[in-house]
């Protein structure tokens, strides 16, 4: 029997069913995950690929199961009548980088010194230029800002920063921009974010049939 690995949609928020129900049925799947900090300074893991998971199984349309009628799951990812598939290496890669990451910490984002950051953190709230770069999540980052009209230096928690948007007005003019407070991310911010911006489906082949 010849198998290889295909991405199957999942329903929103299911990833965890859709792996769950498909394991059930006896087949192998890979939902990669990976760390990342949340507030508190905790970790928890989330999908590198939310709403996608990789499926192993026959490569005959015929034989293969029938997704879509299982809890949690929508059905295969198709380009048109074609159902794409992954190439073994390409699966060995992604657990080899998703290995990396844990070790790097999980996924975060590494303010550079000198970069531009939106700050939330109690009275501190503005732009700001990172000083040093943090060396893990946990860590406070030394930070330059704007505080009752002179500039400061000030040490604040990783998990209040986030990237100011390039090519933004605030930035160029140095204005403040608003946040949510409280540490809490701004929509399009974080490391929900940055583990979005990484998922792309590494597809190399395709099958035809539906």
């Amino acid at each position: 029997m010849t198998r290889r690995w295909y991405v199957v949609r999942t329903k929103p928020n299911s990833d965890k069913l859709a792996d769950t129900t498909l394991r059930r049925e006896g087949l192998e799947t890979f939902s990669p995950q990976v760390e990342t900090p949340i507030e508190g300074n905790q970790r928890k893991r989330i999908p590198l690929f939310p709403g996608y998971l990789f499926l192993n199984c026959d490569v005959y349309e015929q034989d293969r199961p029938e997704v879509s009628r299982m809890p949690g799951v929508l059905g295969w990812v198709r380009f048109g009548s074609e159902v794409p598939w992954v190439s073994d290496e390409v699966i060995s890669e992604l657990k080899r980088r998703v290995d990396a990451f844990d070790r790097q910490g999980g996924i975060w984002e590494k303010f550079e010194s000198g970069q531009v950051v939106q700050v939330s953190h109690g009275k501190f709230e503005g732009l700001a230029t990172v000083l040093e770069s943090p060396s893990s999540p946990e860590s406070r980052v030394t930070v330059l800002l704007d505080f009752m009209g002179r500039q400061v230096r000030a040490e604040v928690p990783w998990l209040s920063l986030t990237a100011a948007p390039e090519n933004n007005d605030d930035v160029a003019q140095g204005r403040r921009r608003r946040t949510r407070g409280r540490g809490r991310w701004i929509n399009g911010f974080g490391p929900r974010a940055s583990v979005r911006a990484k998922a792309q489906i590494p597809v190399t082949q395709t099958d035809s049939g539906s």
